[in-house]
């Protein structure tokens, strides 16, 4: 992954560490400096940190091995700064999955919770001055680990996307009408949420600005990508199928890709060997080239030989999901062992705009 640090797996999950959180730990390093804390302190502060964010990850691993269980792989796990994010293949379709999944992180909390609990139960939090709740030492490190591990719990089933108790109030609702309709009260519920939170922010701690944006963007999208994908319900691969389309030899140079790219309107190509497939090239691909390997090299030094295939009935549901997990590409439809076509995100989304326009006139 671009801009991260790639950690040892988990699970055989690919953990990652985003370049982002290097300006966290120089935050607390410099904001504590400033407050008089001395490096001790500091160091116990950062450590603190690094302990949440095991934490988040743990957190991320109980979504992504609970979708396993219903045979949904997960691509990664990137920390950032504000948080994890396990991408998942896809969301289980059945409510009650798509519970189990979402409830399987806020409850990694709570088991962490637990495992600390007999040091919360007998730490008593600073009474003082309010600002020494936020210095870590060694006397209070854990049980202030476990009591983080509550809110991050309850924060997280908030009901609103892109969080945890979005997609379980989601789920719920799903029990009693369809998921489109689940997903846009679900939507709203969380909009009407975050707003709340940039009020809040204008009043209390200006963060919950930048996270009520994030709940209204991410609810936002959620339910836009739920309605596109009932659009393609009850349509295959072959509704989609792109049969006029470009294709390079595997021996044609970097500058004949350039020419057909700037000579009309088509930004992918399929790259064949004879009459076989072999690999795709982009317009990303050819940039790179030229930059890499020069106008005069073959095209097949930068294609990416990595071909997806489909069936002709393979419900197009499943080819959005394929691009939403690999944009800029396209994939092979065969008919039998025949290729028929190709199809490329933006046929998906022409054959959406074309369904909402026909269920507008209906």
């Amino acid at each position: 992954m671009k801009n991260a640090l790639a950690l040892p797996k988990i699970a055989g999950i690919s953990v990652y560490i985003h370049w982002t959180f290097a300006i966290l730990i120089g935050w607390i390093v410099l904001t504590n400096l400033w407050r008089g804390l001395d490096w001790l302190h500091v160091s116990w502060m950062v450590l603190f940190v690094l302990g949440l964010f095991v934490c988040v990850t743990l957190h991320e691993l109980g979504h992504a091995l609970a979708a396993r269980r219903y045979g949904i792989r997960t691509q990664d796990i990137t920390l950032y700064p504000i948080g994890g994010v396990a991408r998942l293949e896809r969301m289980p379709s059945k409510p009650t999955h798509e519970l189990v999944v979402a409830l399987a992180g806020p409850a990694v909390n709570i088991v962490i919770m637990l495992i600390l609990w007999p040091l919360i139960a007998d730490f008593e939090m600073p009474k003082e001055d309010g600002a020494e709740v936020f210095v870590i030492d060694q006397h209070n490190f854990l049980p202030m680990l476990g009591i983080v591990n509550v809110w991050l719990a309850i924060f997280n089933l908030i009901p609103a996307f892109p969080m945890d108790g979005g997609r379980v109030l989601r789920a719920l609702l799903s029990m009693r009408m369809d998921r489109v309709r689940a997903t846009e009260i679900a939507a709203f519920v969380g909009q009407a949420i975050a707003v709340l939170f940039v009020f809040a922010g204008f009043y209390g701690n200006p963060f919950l600005i930048f996270i009520g944006l994030f709940v209204i963007l991410g609810a936002r999208a959620e339910a836009e990508a739920v309605r596109s994908q009932s659009f393609l319900e009850g349509f295959t691969a072959g509704d989609a199928l792109m049969t006029n389309f470009q294709t390079l030899d595997k021996h044609h140079t970097i500058r004949d890709a350039v020419t057909l790219l700037l000579d009309g309107q088509a930004r992918t190509f399929l790259v064949v060997d004879g009459d076989l497939p072999y690999g795709v090239l982009t317009r990303d691909h050819i940039i790179r080239g030229i930059q890499s390997e020069g106008e005069g090299a073959p095209v097949h030094s930068v294609a990416d030989t990595r071909l997806h295939y489909f069936d002709m009935r393979t419900p197009l549901e499943e080819v959005l999901e394929h691009f939403q997990q690999r944009p800029g590409s396209i994939v092979l439809v065969r008919d039998g062992h025949r290729l028929a076509g190709i199809i490329d995100s933006e046929n998906i989304s022409e054959l959406i705009m074309v369904n909402a326009a026909r269920l507008r006139m209906a």
